[in-house]
């Protein structure tokens, strides 16, 4: 039998909410005129899940990205309603893990307002218990700050913590947390990746989360 899970933390872009086409759109729109012609679409996905700042610093080779920060936000902002919507069952999901009784939370590297657009726009940011952005700590993810952060206000043990994401970043910082790193199989990035980065299970339907949560999986 699997052991009964506490509390199950998610990352956000890529994981519960689909935001891959803004978030690559913004990147563009953003570091127009900056970057190469031929500089595309498989240079951003390997880097998608670290900071803004950090990703608009490799990709420009420059130390100030502050207007490049600026042009990424207001175009994110702007389509941001048109281009995000939630994955396949992750409402359900949602409302079952807290109707029995698990405790949930948000573990991401975007800003809490951006985060919070999008968690409204798609209704699931009733089901959260705590929410960690950016905002909230010195050191991101890969870091496990973080997630200890979201383990201490749920008061949850990281044994029976499950951290699922898409990014070898989400998985990084489940396992130097102790959490139960978990990844999606519809990341960009590809499962070997995950696993690479120490994934112990790759979900490919949300309603895998169930039985890795130690509930019967119920309908398919």
């Amino acid at each position: 039998m699997t052991t009964r899970m506490e509390a199950v933390l998610f990352d956000l872009d890529g994981t519960i909410l689909d935001t891959n086409e803004l978030i690559i759109r913004s990147m563009f729109h953003a570091l127009r005129g900056v970057v190469p012609p031929e500089f595309g679409r498989e240079h951003i996905i390997p880097h998608m899940g670290k900071p803004l700042r950090e990703q608009l610093r490799l990709f420009s080779g420059r130390d100030d990205v502050e207007d490049l920060v600026k042009a990424y936000r207001e175009y994110n902002l702007r389509e941001h309603d048109a281009l995000v919507k939630a994955f396949p069952h992750v409402a359900e999901v949602l409302e079952r893990l807290k109707a029995e009784g698990l405790k949930l939370g948000v573990v991401t590297t975007k800003w809490r307002m951006t985060a919070m657009l999008g968690m409204k726009l798609t209704g699931i940011d009733g089901y959260m218990d705590t929410v960690v952005s950016l905002d909230d700590v010195a050191h991101p993810k890969p870091h496990p700050e973080p997630v200890l952060k979201a383990l201490g206000a749920l008061g949850a043990s990281p044994r029976r913590t499950l951290m699922v994401g898409d990014s070898p970043a989400d998985m990084e910082s489940a396992v130097a947390a102790g959490a139960v790193p978990v990844g999606v199989a519809w990341s960009l990035k590809g499962e070997r990746v995950l696993l690479d980065a120490g994934a112990q299970h790759i979900i490919r339907d949300m309603r895998d989360l169930y039985e890795l949560a130690g509930l019967e999986r119920g309908a398919p």
